[in-house]
């Protein structure tokens, strides 16, 4: 935790890497398939992280998103390898990802 409070909440890992939520500053919704960012992906170090990820998702009923979770074979590096995700949106619409890349079987 780097910081919590005023509405704001700003999440660090220990490689130095923050993520953080600030309010809206602007009326109107957020649509991913415009100009700007269109998803902020999470790295997980497992399929089995993913589908855990979904599962807390599911229990606090937040929707996974576009079929997932689901293996991308698409966006695999290779014949032995996967891109695995969940996709999921925040309350405002925010498109947020947690995707495992690797080798198969993970």
């Amino acid at each position: 935790m780097l910081y919590d409070g005023d509405g704001i909440l700003g999440v660090g890992a220990t490689n130095g890497a923050s993520l953080w939520f600030v309010p809206r500053t602007a009326d109107g919704p957020i649509d991913y398939d415009r100009a700007g960012v269109n998803h902020v992906a999470i790295g997980a170090d497992s399929i089995a992280e993913v589908d855990a990820a979904a599962a807390h998702l599911a229990d606090r009923g937040v929707p996974a998103l576009f079929e997932t979770p689901r293996h991308r074979p698409e966006f695999a590096h290779g014949p032995d390898q996967t891109y695995y995700q969940v996709m999921f949106e925040s309350p405002d619409r925010v498109l947020f990802e947690v995707v495992y890349s690797g080798p198969l079987g993970n």
